[in-house]
């Protein structure tokens, strides 16, 4: 149940689980019944409660923690991070293939995918990276750290955010910033919603006015701030309010949108990080599906869309008896555009390279063209 009102949702999942006995998804978005999602969970005996506006905030908060990225997905609770980012111009590894990164600079970590205007690349040894490539790597947060400091790559979390709009996501956003020591600078338009904020975080400068007054921005400290965030309602004034913060700027702008069929229109726009909370419902409720099929050699944990409807990545738990154990990766026979991205053995995370082997109990990182993998043995031909 996804619709926009939380009761309702709630509602329509305890009749579904009553008269149907089925698994029920629900749709909450409220920060107060938010609070209370696991008692909601028991009682109403809900598979899964469904936040997008909290995992948005997640998702913006990742990305701030790391503003060199595009996007960050991350698998086994965050001790592997998918991190996406698009190559500079002058950037010292463009006309150096992929082998040649990992060789000269010294760096665990592997290249997953490479975006060039419209084809999508699982890259190969061989890849040769081009300027304004869009490139995803997989790496634990310490070597992705090392990696970014040997291209140049600026990897300061930012210090203080300027954030458009007052909404749910913003509330949820303020309370991961504030923990995080970033300094939060609200504009809401609403002076009701204003109160609200300043009641609930008092450490937040929140400021009555109209966040697409140029002048107001400009006079709010938008030309020096780490970070310009747009969370108004309208996809239209959150667009044109990223791209007049990208051209006064130097920091991280991330944009909310709503509406996700001009998506390739949007692409082809200069914006920095674009957060779309419909993709990251549907992406939960996937995986979730995917998760409860009932396999032979794994099972599905997380799954995110890498490159949307081309390329995705899926973690799996590896079970005794799958295919996929017992031998070196050189000598398994996998399908064409199928990466095995990392192992995760206990604490422990592989970057795989060839003699790696996949063990029982292992967590496994597949990076994929073949949508809808089901089991881990499907990538083996």
């Amino acid at each position: 149940a996804v619709t926009g009102a939380d009761e309702l949702n709630l509602l329509c999942c305890l009749i579904a689980k009553k008269s149907g006995n089925c698994k029920t998804v629900a749709r909450v978005k409220n920060p107060d019944y938010s609070a209370e999602a696991p008692y909601l969970k028991n009682e109403l005996g809900l598979a899964m409660v469904i936040n997008p506006e909290y995992a948005a905030a997640e998702e913006i908060a990742r990305v701030l923690r790391f503003p060199s990225a595009i996007k960050i997905d991350t698998f086994a609770k965050g001790k592997v991070e998918l991190l996406k980012f698009r190559l500079p111009e002058n950037s010292r590894i463009v006309g150096m293939s992929v082998k040649e990164v990992v060789t000269k600079l010294h760096c665990d970590i592997l290249v997953c995918t490479v975006e060039r205007d419209d084809d999508a690349y699982i890259a190969n040894g061989d890849f040769v990276f081009a300027e304004r490539d869009v490139i995803s790597i997989i790496a634990s947060p310490r070597n992705a750290d090392n990696f970014f400091r040997q291209i140049d790559y600026k990897i300061h979390s930012v210090r203080d955010a300027i954030i458009a709009g007052g909404g749910e996501i913003t509330h949820y956003l303020c309370d991961i910033l504030s923990r995080s020591g970033i300094s939060v600078k609200i504009i809401e338009k609403d002076g009701a919603t204003c109160s609200e904020l300043c009641v609930q975080w008092p450490d937040a400068a929140v400021i009555n006015g109209d966040a697409s007054d140029q002048s107001l921005l400009l006079e709010e400290g938008l030309v020096n701030a780490g970070a310009f965030v747009a969370l108004t309602n309208i996809d239209e004034e959150n667009i044109l309010l990223s791209l007049f913060a990208k051209s006064v700027n130097k920091g991280k702008v991330v944009t909310k949108i709503n509406r996700i069929d001009f998506d390739d229109v949007i692409k082809h726009l200069d914006l920095d990080s674009t957060i779309y909370p419909k993709n990251i419902t549907s992406d939960m409720i996937l995986r979730y599906v995917r998760a409860m099929k009932n396999t032979i050699g794994s099972n599905v944990e997380t799954l995110y869309n890498i490159i949307k409807g081309k390329v995705e990545a899926a973690e799996f738990i590896v079970k005794e008896n799958s295919p996929v154990t017992d031998k070196p990766l050189c000598e398994l026979e996998f399908k064409n555009d199928v990466l095995v991205a990392a192992i995760l053995r206990g604490k422990n995370v592989i970057i795989p390279r060839g003699h790696d082997t996949i063990e029982p109990g292992d967590a496994v990182v597949i990076v994929s063209k073949l949508m809808a993998l089901h089991d881990i043995s499907d990538i083996l031909k």
